[in-house]
């Protein structure tokens, strides 16, 4: 098995470590949460990682070479959770969650000048990356990254073409400018399958000379069969409880009319259905906001989100003809909704699990990012690297 090389930044508990696989040697992990930290130690042991802000971590603290940076820089301020703040201004003047981007950023300047520029970088990110500051944070990283000699491309993937989970993700893929990509991993123009419409409307606002930089990476579609949700699920969960009969009729009474449709359907399909259900608030018609209940039956989890309040907490609605009972989606089954083996160790409290598990990247994701592009070009740089010498 070839051995690759990797520097993993704001790792959580490792889920891009998980994703790339046996195949990699970690030679550097950081994030500055303790508990994810520990998490991170639990299943990967605490050889090259460091519990610190990015922003606090200097070059002399990266060992050797990497073949690969990964770095899910946190999202936050690029999302309606932290109200579209966006990543803040590199000059540290203006400081957002995102805006960690720019310590890390300096790390990366900081090894090219020591002649160790990573050949190739994964960025990570939420949709919003695309959009906030209508586009503006997506060409500041374009910038970036052409100012520091690197050639770039994105990819969109949801996660519910790897596992029964809505979550797509931006994996911005950067190689040094100095590297020849082999062709049959480019296309001449955006494919169907990885550049929605919001990527392509990002593209297209780059200036030209950042746009003659850009690659459209080529992926093929997963193979492998997806998991059905509800064989996901735990019979007999430790760490939730069924809610009492009172609280599962106040969720029903919660939900609109349509969605209150979906769960008198669900009683006729003669089958065991199995909903996954957030509260969320919405305008209610006295033109105030109100708490509302959602319920989907596709067999498709929504989207983790990290347990900020109650509402961001998903849970399940188990339809049986007239018998409906609620629960908590257990960590346990978060876990699996990212594509973690039941190996991999969580914390004991059910808050810090989901929260670790809701602010990862989805393992098989990862995996197919690797197998089809990440390890390619790698190999592409090692053969780029022993024709120089020759």
């Amino acid at each position: 098995m070839t051995d690759f090389s990797f520097y993993e930044f704001f790792a959580g508990g490792g889920m891009a470590r998980a994703g790339l696989g046996p195949g990699w040697t970690c030679l550097f992990a950081n994030d500055f949460d303790p508990m994810k930290v520990r998490a991170y130690a639990d299943n990967w042991g605490d050889e090259h990682l460091v519990c610190e802000d990015v922003a606090k971590i200097a070059v002399a603290n990266l060992p050797g070479l990497a073949d690969l940076v990964w770095a899910s820089f946190p999202c936050q301020d690029l999302s309606l959770a932290g109200d579209y703040k966006g990543l803040g201004r590199h000059d540290a003047n203006e400081v957002t969650r995102s805006g960690t981007f720019w310590p890390f950023w300096r790390l990366m300047q900081d090894l090219k000048r020591e002649g160790r520029a990573p050949p190739v970088i994964v960025l990570e990110n939420v949709l919003g990356v695309l959009t906030s500051k209508r586009g503006a944070d997506f060409a500041a990283i374009a910038e970036t990254l052409a100012a520091s000699g690197y050639c770039f491309g994105a990819l969109v993937l949801d996660a519910r073409w790897f596992v029964p989970q809505s979550r797509p993700r931006v994996f911005v893929v950067a190689v040094r400018e100095d590297i020849e990509v082999p062709a049959e991993l480019t296309l001449h123009e955006a494919g169907d399958g990885w550049s929605p419409a919001m990527l392509r409307n990002a593209h297209s606002k780059l200036t030209p000379s950042l746009a003659a930089r850009w690659i459209w990476w080529k992926l093929a579609e997963p193979t492998n069969p997806q998991p059905r949700f509800a064989d996901l699920l735990e019979e007999e969960p430790q760490d939730v409880e069924w809610h009492d009969p009172s609280q599962t009729k106040k969720l029903l009474e919660s939900m609109s009319a349509l969605n209150r449709r979906k769960v008198e359907l669900a009683k006729t399909a003669g089958r065991r259905m199995v909903g996954t259900l957030y509260r969320r608030t919405r305008p209610d018609q006295d033109g105030g906001r109100s708490v509302k209940a959602e319920v989907r039956f596709d067999d498709i989890a929504g989207c983790l989100r990290t347990p900020a309040g109650g509402s961001s907490r998903q849970s399940l609605l188990i339809v049986d003809g007239e018998q409906i009972r609620s629960r908590l989606l257990s960590p346990r089954e978060a876990a699996r909704l990212m594509g973690l083996p039941d190996s991999y160790s969580l914390p004991t409290r059910y808050n810090d699990a989901y929260h670790l598990v809701g602010d990862g990247v989805v393992v098989p994701v990862v995996r197919h990012l690797a197998n089809q592009l990440l390890e390619p070009l790698v190999l592409a740089v090692r053969g780029s690297d022993r024709m120089a010498a020759e």
